[in-house]
Protein backbone atom coordinates (compact mmCIF):
# COMPACT_ATOMS: atom_id res chain seq x y z
CA UNK A 1 0.00 0.00 0.00
CA UNK A 2 2.84 2.42 -0.35
CA UNK A 3 3.35 5.03 -2.41
CA UNK A 4 0.04 7.21 -4.69
CA UNK A 5 -1.93 5.24 -6.65
CA UNK A 6 -3.31 6.59 -10.38
CA UNK A 7 -6.91 4.64 -9.03
CA UNK A 8 -8.11 2.67 -5.97
CA UNK A 9 -10.95 0.55 -6.25
CA UNK A 10 -13.15 -0.36 -3.34
CA UNK A 11 -15.21 -3.61 -4.32
CA UNK A 12 -14.47 -6.75 -6.14
CA UNK A 13 -17.74 -6.93 -8.01
CA UNK A 14 -17.48 -7.39 -12.08
CA UNK A 15 -17.72 -4.41 -12.83
CA UNK A 16 -15.07 -3.11 -10.40
CA UNK A 17 -13.04 -6.20 -11.53
CA UNK A 18 -13.50 -5.23 -15.25
CA UNK A 19 -12.96 -1.53 -14.46
CA UNK A 20 -10.02 -2.45 -12.52
CA UNK A 21 -8.07 -4.64 -15.34
CA UNK A 22 -8.74 -1.95 -17.85
CA UNK A 23 -6.96 0.68 -15.78
CA UNK A 24 -4.08 -1.99 -14.74
CA UNK A 25 -3.70 -2.73 -18.86
CA UNK A 26 -4.02 1.39 -19.88
CA UNK A 27 -0.73 1.70 -17.45
CA UNK A 28 -2.60 3.19 -14.27
CA UNK A 29 -1.16 1.97 -11.10
CA UNK A 30 -3.83 0.37 -9.26
CA UNK A 31 -4.87 -0.64 -5.78
CA UNK A 32 -7.86 -3.26 -5.47
CA UNK A 33 -9.07 -3.67 -1.74
CA UNK A 34 -12.36 -5.49 -0.87
CA UNK A 35 -13.86 -5.45 2.72
CA UNK A 36 -15.16 -9.34 2.40
CA UNK A 37 -13.08 -12.10 2.18
CA UNK A 38 -13.85 -13.46 -1.51
CA UNK A 39 -14.43 -12.08 -5.09
CA UNK A 40 -17.34 -11.17 -6.34
CA UNK A 41 -19.60 -9.22 -3.93
CA UNK A 42 -23.05 -8.72 -5.42
CA UNK A 43 -21.90 -10.98 -8.23
CA UNK A 44 -20.37 -13.65 -5.90
CA UNK A 45 -20.69 -17.39 -6.57
CA UNK A 46 -21.03 -18.76 -2.89
CA UNK A 47 -19.49 -22.28 -1.96
CA UNK A 48 -19.97 -24.67 -0.20
CA UNK A 49 -23.87 -24.88 0.09
CA UNK A 50 -23.30 -25.18 3.98
CA UNK A 51 -21.87 -21.14 3.43
CA UNK A 52 -25.15 -20.66 1.22
CA UNK A 53 -27.37 -21.62 3.75
CA UNK A 54 -25.38 -19.50 6.14
CA UNK A 55 -25.03 -16.46 4.46
CA UNK A 56 -29.16 -16.96 3.84
CA UNK A 57 -29.65 -16.74 7.48
CA UNK A 58 -30.55 -20.22 7.53
CA UNK A 59 -28.93 -22.33 10.69
CA UNK A 60 -29.73 -26.14 10.08
CA UNK A 61 -27.21 -27.62 7.75
CA UNK A 62 -28.06 -28.52 3.83
CA UNK A 63 -29.92 -31.85 3.60
CA UNK A 64 -27.82 -35.16 2.92
CA UNK A 65 -29.72 -35.74 -0.26
CA UNK A 66 -28.24 -32.63 -1.55
CA UNK A 67 -24.53 -34.46 -1.91
CA UNK A 68 -21.28 -32.44 -1.09
CA UNK A 69 -21.20 -28.93 0.03
CA UNK A 70 -18.51 -28.82 -2.50
CA UNK A 71 -20.20 -29.13 -5.27
CA UNK A 72 -22.05 -26.01 -5.16
CA UNK A 73 -21.10 -22.42 -6.50
CA UNK A 74 -24.40 -20.42 -6.11
CA UNK A 75 -24.63 -17.39 -8.09
CA UNK A 76 -26.38 -14.49 -5.98
CA UNK A 77 -27.15 -13.03 -9.25
CA UNK A 78 -28.34 -14.67 -11.93
CA UNK A 79 -27.15 -13.44 -15.39
CA UNK A 80 -25.76 -15.17 -18.91
CA UNK A 81 -23.22 -13.75 -21.31
CA UNK A 82 -24.86 -12.92 -24.99
CA UNK A 83 -22.22 -14.82 -27.00
CA UNK A 84 -21.20 -12.26 -30.45
CA UNK A 85 -20.41 -13.74 -33.76
CA UNK A 86 -20.91 -13.80 -37.07
CA UNK A 87 -24.32 -12.26 -38.48
CA UNK A 88 -26.97 -14.57 -38.99
CA UNK A 89 -30.48 -14.68 -38.97
CA UNK A 90 -32.38 -16.74 -36.16
CA UNK A 91 -34.01 -18.72 -38.34
CA UNK A 92 -34.55 -22.20 -35.89
CA UNK A 93 -37.15 -19.43 -34.61
CA UNK A 94 -39.51 -19.53 -37.19
CA UNK A 95 -41.56 -22.83 -36.23
CA UNK A 96 -43.17 -20.79 -33.83
CA UNK A 97 -43.87 -17.25 -35.55
CA UNK A 98 -45.79 -15.96 -38.50
CA UNK A 99 -43.09 -17.34 -40.73
CA UNK A 100 -43.24 -15.03 -43.65
CA UNK A 101 -43.88 -11.64 -42.00
CA UNK A 102 -41.17 -12.66 -39.14
CA UNK A 103 -38.71 -13.92 -42.13
CA UNK A 104 -39.04 -10.24 -43.69
CA UNK A 105 -38.75 -9.15 -40.51
CA UNK A 106 -35.54 -10.83 -39.75
CA UNK A 107 -33.52 -9.91 -43.11
CA UNK A 108 -34.72 -6.22 -42.66
CA UNK A 109 -32.89 -6.32 -39.54
CA UNK A 110 -29.61 -8.08 -40.63
CA UNK A 111 -29.28 -5.64 -43.28
CA UNK A 112 -30.09 -2.66 -41.88
CA UNK A 113 -27.49 -0.12 -41.71
CA UNK A 114 -27.61 3.61 -41.06
CA UNK A 115 -25.08 4.64 -43.57
CA UNK A 116 -26.48 2.68 -46.51
CA UNK A 117 -29.90 4.09 -47.70
CA UNK A 118 -30.40 1.23 -49.50
CA UNK A 119 -30.81 -1.45 -46.78
CA UNK A 120 -33.71 1.29 -44.97
CA UNK A 121 -36.37 -0.45 -47.03
CA UNK A 122 -37.63 3.46 -46.61
CA UNK A 123 -37.58 3.38 -42.76
CA UNK A 124 -36.36 6.75 -41.62
CA UNK A 125 -33.94 6.30 -38.40
CA UNK A 126 -34.11 9.71 -37.37
CA UNK A 127 -38.32 9.47 -36.98
CA UNK A 128 -39.18 6.06 -36.92
CA UNK A 129 -39.77 4.17 -34.09
CA UNK A 130 -39.82 0.78 -33.06
CA UNK A 131 -43.75 0.29 -32.48
CA UNK A 132 -43.94 1.65 -36.47
CA UNK A 133 -41.23 -0.80 -37.71
CA UNK A 134 -43.55 -3.40 -36.40
CA UNK A 135 -46.66 -1.87 -38.05
CA UNK A 136 -44.95 -1.84 -41.22
CA UNK A 137 -43.68 -5.80 -41.42
CA UNK A 138 -47.50 -6.66 -39.90
CA UNK A 139 -46.07 -8.26 -36.62
CA UNK A 140 -48.61 -10.08 -34.56
CA UNK A 141 -48.73 -8.86 -30.83
CA UNK A 142 -47.30 -12.13 -29.68
CA UNK A 143 -44.55 -11.78 -31.98
CA UNK A 144 -44.25 -8.25 -30.88
CA UNK A 145 -43.94 -9.72 -27.16
CA UNK A 146 -41.28 -12.08 -28.47
CA UNK A 147 -39.26 -10.24 -30.34
CA UNK A 148 -39.04 -7.11 -27.77
CA UNK A 149 -38.40 -9.37 -24.46
CA UNK A 150 -36.67 -12.06 -25.78
CA UNK A 151 -34.90 -11.41 -28.59
CA UNK A 152 -34.13 -7.29 -27.97
CA UNK A 153 -34.11 -7.92 -24.10
CA UNK A 154 -35.95 -5.28 -22.62
CA UNK A 155 -37.81 -5.47 -19.55
CA UNK A 156 -40.74 -3.54 -20.49
CA UNK A 157 -41.89 -1.82 -23.35
CA UNK A 158 -41.25 1.47 -22.94
CA UNK A 159 -38.87 1.20 -26.29
CA UNK A 160 -41.78 0.84 -29.13
CA UNK A 161 -41.90 4.23 -29.01
CA UNK A 162 -38.53 5.10 -29.11
CA UNK A 163 -36.62 5.47 -32.21
CA UNK A 164 -35.63 1.80 -33.93
CA UNK A 165 -31.94 1.69 -34.36
CA UNK A 166 -31.37 0.71 -30.70
CA UNK A 167 -33.90 -1.55 -30.96
CA UNK A 168 -32.49 -3.17 -34.07
CA UNK A 169 -29.09 -3.48 -32.92
CA UNK A 170 -30.36 -5.20 -29.58
CA UNK A 171 -31.89 -8.14 -31.83
CA UNK A 172 -28.76 -8.40 -34.49
CA UNK A 173 -26.89 -8.81 -31.41
CA UNK A 174 -28.85 -12.19 -30.02
CA UNK A 175 -28.84 -12.90 -33.57
CA UNK A 176 -24.71 -12.63 -33.60
CA UNK A 177 -24.90 -14.19 -30.93
CA UNK A 178 -26.75 -17.14 -31.55
CA UNK A 179 -25.52 -17.95 -34.69
CA UNK A 180 -21.81 -18.61 -33.40
CA UNK A 181 -23.06 -21.78 -31.54
CA UNK A 182 -26.00 -22.55 -32.80
CA UNK A 183 -27.88 -23.80 -30.19
CA UNK A 184 -27.88 -20.87 -27.65
CA UNK A 185 -27.23 -16.95 -27.59
CA UNK A 186 -25.73 -17.30 -24.00
CA UNK A 187 -22.44 -18.34 -22.82
CA UNK A 188 -21.49 -19.08 -18.85
CA UNK A 189 -18.67 -20.06 -17.54
CA UNK A 190 -17.92 -23.50 -15.47
CA UNK A 191 -18.16 -23.03 -11.52
CA UNK A 192 -19.90 -20.05 -11.11
CA UNK A 193 -20.31 -16.52 -12.42
CA UNK A 194 -17.86 -15.62 -9.65
CA UNK A 195 -15.00 -17.15 -12.17
CA UNK A 196 -15.65 -13.45 -14.06
CA UNK A 197 -14.51 -11.66 -12.15
CA UNK A 198 -11.63 -13.63 -10.73
CA UNK A 199 -10.39 -13.78 -14.26
CA UNK A 200 -10.56 -9.75 -14.35
CA UNK A 201 -9.11 -9.37 -11.38
CA UNK A 202 -6.09 -11.51 -12.59
CA UNK A 203 -5.76 -9.36 -15.50
CA UNK A 204 -5.29 -6.56 -13.31
CA UNK A 205 -2.28 -8.50 -11.53
CA UNK A 206 -0.28 -9.29 -14.44
CA UNK A 207 0.00 -5.43 -15.55
CA UNK A 208 0.46 -4.71 -11.72
CA UNK A 209 -2.64 -4.01 -9.79
CA UNK A 210 -2.23 -4.70 -6.58
CA UNK A 211 -5.25 -6.65 -4.81
CA UNK A 212 -6.01 -6.84 -1.28
CA UNK A 213 -9.54 -8.77 0.33
CA UNK A 214 -10.87 -8.52 3.87
CA UNK A 215 -9.58 -5.61 3.85
CA UNK A 216 -12.00 -2.75 5.47
CA UNK A 217 -12.59 0.68 4.66
CA UNK A 218 -12.76 3.22 7.06
CA UNK A 219 -12.95 6.11 5.21
CA UNK A 220 -12.58 7.97 2.01
CA UNK A 221 -10.42 11.14 2.53
CA UNK A 222 -11.30 14.22 0.16
CA UNK A 223 -9.81 17.57 -0.18
CA UNK A 224 -11.71 20.60 -1.87
CA UNK A 225 -14.54 18.07 -3.04
CA UNK A 226 -11.86 16.03 -4.48
CA UNK A 227 -10.99 12.66 -3.49
CA UNK A 228 -7.18 12.42 -2.42
CA UNK A 229 -7.26 9.10 -0.47
CA UNK A 230 -8.56 6.33 1.31
CA UNK A 231 -8.17 4.91 5.02
CA UNK A 232 -7.80 1.36 6.07
CA UNK A 233 -6.40 0.04 8.95
CA UNK A 234 -5.67 3.79 10.47
CA UNK A 235 -3.26 4.45 7.06
CA UNK A 236 -4.35 6.56 4.27
CA UNK A 237 -3.46 5.54 0.92
CA UNK A 238 -3.35 8.40 -1.77
CA UNK A 239 -4.92 8.16 -5.08
CA UNK A 240 -6.06 10.34 -8.24
CA UNK A 241 -9.19 8.60 -8.77
CA UNK A 242 -11.70 6.16 -6.98
CA UNK A 243 -13.54 3.19 -8.70
CA UNK A 244 -16.37 1.80 -5.68
CA UNK A 245 -19.78 -0.34 -5.75
CA UNK A 246 -22.43 1.52 -4.35
CA UNK A 247 -22.10 -0.09 -0.58
CA UNK A 248 -18.68 2.17 -0.10
CA UNK A 249 -20.50 5.37 -0.77
CA UNK A 250 -24.14 5.55 0.98
CA UNK A 251 -24.38 9.53 0.78
CA UNK A 252 -23.34 9.29 -2.58
CA UNK A 253 -26.29 6.98 -4.51
CA UNK A 254 -29.53 7.18 -4.59
CA UNK A 255 -32.28 4.20 -4.36
CA UNK A 256 -34.19 3.83 -7.73
CA UNK A 257 -36.29 0.15 -7.12
CA UNK A 258 -35.72 -3.13 -5.62
CA UNK A 259 -35.53 -6.27 -7.34
CA UNK A 260 -36.63 -9.61 -5.68
CA UNK A 261 -35.01 -12.70 -6.74
CA UNK A 262 -35.28 -16.13 -5.11
CA UNK A 263 -32.72 -18.98 -5.39
CA UNK A 264 -34.41 -22.64 -5.86
CA UNK A 265 -32.50 -25.71 -5.61
CA UNK A 266 -34.60 -28.92 -7.70
CA UNK A 267 -34.30 -32.39 -8.22
CA UNK A 268 -35.52 -31.79 -11.96
CA UNK A 269 -35.38 -30.18 -14.77
CA UNK A 270 -38.14 -27.35 -15.18
CA UNK A 271 -40.66 -29.43 -16.64
CA UNK A 272 -41.33 -29.27 -20.78
CA UNK A 273 -37.75 -28.14 -21.62
CA UNK A 274 -36.44 -31.42 -23.08
CA UNK A 275 -34.63 -32.24 -19.88
CA UNK A 276 -32.05 -29.44 -20.61
CA UNK A 277 -29.13 -28.61 -18.67
CA UNK A 278 -29.51 -25.43 -18.55
CA UNK A 279 -31.90 -22.47 -19.96
CA UNK A 280 -33.53 -19.54 -19.45
CA UNK A 281 -37.71 -18.67 -19.85
CA UNK A 282 -38.27 -14.56 -19.85
CA UNK A 283 -42.14 -14.24 -19.00
CA UNK A 284 -43.40 -10.65 -20.39
CA UNK A 285 -45.18 -8.55 -18.69
CA UNK A 286 -48.23 -8.42 -20.44
CA UNK A 287 -48.74 -12.05 -20.14
CA UNK A 288 -49.25 -11.60 -15.77
CA UNK A 289 -50.58 -8.12 -15.60
CA UNK A 290 -47.09 -6.64 -14.77
CA UNK A 291 -45.02 -3.63 -16.04
CA UNK A 292 -41.78 -5.67 -16.02
CA UNK A 293 -40.56 -8.84 -17.16
CA UNK A 294 -40.03 -11.76 -14.76
CA UNK A 295 -37.23 -14.18 -15.50
CA UNK A 296 -35.74 -17.43 -15.00
CA UNK A 297 -32.88 -19.12 -15.29
CA UNK A 298 -31.59 -22.74 -14.79
CA UNK A 299 -28.46 -23.99 -15.09
CA UNK A 300 -26.80 -27.62 -13.30
CA UNK A 301 -24.29 -30.08 -12.52
CA UNK A 302 -23.26 -29.84 -15.93
CA UNK A 303 -21.70 -26.03 -15.29
CA UNK A 304 -20.16 -27.90 -12.25
CA UNK A 305 -22.49 -25.40 -9.96
CA UNK A 306 -24.62 -28.17 -8.22
CA UNK A 307 -24.26 -31.70 -7.22
CA UNK A 308 -24.97 -34.80 -9.95
CA UNK A 309 -28.76 -34.75 -10.53
CA UNK A 310 -29.34 -31.13 -9.05
CA UNK A 311 -30.14 -28.09 -10.88
CA UNK A 312 -30.52 -23.75 -9.72
CA UNK A 313 -32.96 -22.12 -10.82
CA UNK A 314 -33.05 -17.93 -10.14
CA UNK A 315 -35.92 -16.08 -11.10
CA UNK A 316 -35.77 -12.28 -10.60
CA UNK A 317 -38.18 -9.59 -11.55
CA UNK A 318 -37.89 -6.17 -10.78
CA UNK A 319 -40.12 -5.30 -7.51
CA UNK A 320 -43.61 -3.27 -8.11
CA UNK A 321 -46.09 -4.17 -5.06
CA UNK A 322 -46.02 -4.48 -1.22
CA UNK A 323 -46.34 -7.80 -1.78
CA UNK A 324 -42.42 -9.15 -4.15
CA UNK A 325 -43.06 -12.65 -3.39
CA UNK A 326 -46.91 -12.81 -5.14
CA UNK A 327 -45.09 -11.27 -7.83
CA UNK A 328 -43.01 -14.03 -8.99
CA UNK A 329 -45.37 -16.77 -8.34
CA UNK A 330 -46.31 -17.44 -11.76
CA UNK A 331 -42.36 -18.40 -12.11
CA UNK A 332 -42.17 -20.22 -9.14
CA UNK A 333 -44.66 -22.41 -10.44
CA UNK A 334 -43.01 -23.53 -13.45
CA UNK A 335 -40.55 -24.78 -10.88
CA UNK A 336 -42.25 -27.33 -8.57
CA UNK A 337 -42.05 -28.88 -6.56
CA UNK A 338 -38.80 -26.87 -5.49
CA UNK A 339 -36.18 -28.46 -2.45
CA UNK A 340 -35.10 -25.17 -1.06
CA UNK A 341 -35.73 -21.52 -1.85
CA UNK A 342 -33.44 -18.44 -0.61
CA UNK A 343 -35.08 -15.03 -1.24
CA UNK A 344 -33.58 -11.58 -1.06
CA UNK A 345 -34.85 -8.18 -2.41
CA UNK A 346 -32.04 -6.03 -3.14
CA UNK A 347 -32.32 -1.87 -3.07
CA UNK A 348 -31.11 -1.05 -6.47
CA UNK A 349 -28.99 2.04 -6.22
CA UNK A 350 -27.02 4.65 -8.67
CA UNK A 351 -25.15 7.20 -7.93
CA UNK A 352 -26.40 10.86 -7.66
CA UNK A 353 -22.72 12.16 -8.64
CA UNK A 354 -20.93 11.97 -11.73
CA UNK A 355 -17.46 11.72 -11.17
CA UNK A 356 -15.93 14.46 -13.04
CA UNK A 357 -15.47 17.06 -10.18
CA UNK A 358 -15.14 14.78 -7.30
CA UNK A 359 -13.24 11.71 -9.37
CA UNK A 360 -15.05 9.33 -7.69
CA UNK A 361 -16.47 6.88 -9.97
CA UNK A 362 -19.56 4.41 -8.50
CA UNK A 363 -20.99 1.91 -10.31
CA UNK A 364 -25.45 1.04 -10.40
CA UNK A 365 -26.41 -1.98 -8.81
CA UNK A 366 -27.71 -4.94 -10.60
CA UNK A 367 -30.55 -5.02 -12.53
CA UNK A 368 -33.31 -7.68 -12.53
CA UNK A 369 -32.44 -8.93 -15.91
CA UNK A 370 -30.29 -12.28 -16.92
CA UNK A 371 -27.83 -10.50 -19.50
CA UNK A 372 -24.85 -8.86 -19.04
CA UNK A 373 -25.61 -5.43 -21.55
CA UNK A 374 -26.65 -2.94 -19.11
CA UNK A 375 -23.56 -3.78 -16.82
CA UNK A 376 -21.59 -3.29 -19.70
CA UNK A 377 -23.40 0.01 -20.57
CA UNK A 378 -22.72 1.17 -16.91
CA UNK A 379 -18.86 -0.02 -17.54
CA UNK A 380 -18.40 2.10 -20.56
CA UNK A 381 -19.98 4.72 -19.15
CA UNK A 382 -17.58 5.07 -15.97
CA UNK A 383 -14.99 4.47 -18.51
CA UNK A 384 -15.43 7.76 -20.51
CA UNK A 385 -16.00 10.17 -17.62
CA UNK A 386 -12.96 8.90 -16.34
CA UNK A 387 -10.97 9.22 -19.30
CA UNK A 388 -12.74 10.93 -21.40
CA UNK A 389 -12.80 9.18 -24.03
CA UNK A 390 -14.59 6.15 -25.15
CA UNK A 391 -13.97 2.30 -24.46
CA UNK A 392 -12.12 0.36 -26.98
CA UNK A 393 -11.26 -3.00 -26.53
CA UNK A 394 -9.24 -3.40 -29.55
CA UNK A 395 -6.76 -1.02 -28.15
CA UNK A 396 -6.85 -3.21 -25.08
CA UNK A 397 -5.84 -5.99 -27.22
CA UNK A 398 -2.96 -4.23 -28.79
CA UNK A 399 -1.54 -3.07 -25.78
CA UNK A 400 -1.57 -6.82 -24.50
CA UNK A 401 -0.15 -8.13 -27.82
CA UNK A 402 2.90 -4.90 -27.38
CA UNK A 403 3.13 -5.86 -23.82
CA UNK A 404 3.82 -9.77 -24.72
CA UNK A 405 6.15 -9.35 -28.06
CA UNK A 406 8.12 -6.96 -25.97
CA UNK A 407 8.83 -9.87 -23.43
CA UNK A 408 9.71 -12.36 -25.96
CA UNK A 409 12.56 -10.41 -27.02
Amino acid sequence: MDGEYDVIVLGTGLKECILSGIMSVNGKKVLHMDRNNYYGGESASITPLEQVYKHFGIQEQPPTDLGRGGDWNVDLIPKFLLAAGQLALASNLMGVLEKNQFRKFLKFVANFNEENPDSLDGVDPQTTTMRDVYKKFDLGHDVIDFTGHALALYQTDDYLDRLCPEAIHRIKLYSRSLALYGQSPYLYPLYGLGELPQGFARLSAIYGGIYMLNKPVEDIIMENEKVVGVKSEGKVVPCKQLICDPSYIPDKVRKTEQVIRVICILSHPIQNTNDVKSCQIIIPQKQVNRRSDIYVCMISSAHYVATQGKYIAIVSTTVETAEPEKEIEPALRLLEPIDQKFTTISDIYEPTDNGRESQVFCSRSYDATTDFETSCNDIKDIYKRMTGTDFNFENIKRKRKDIFEEGEH
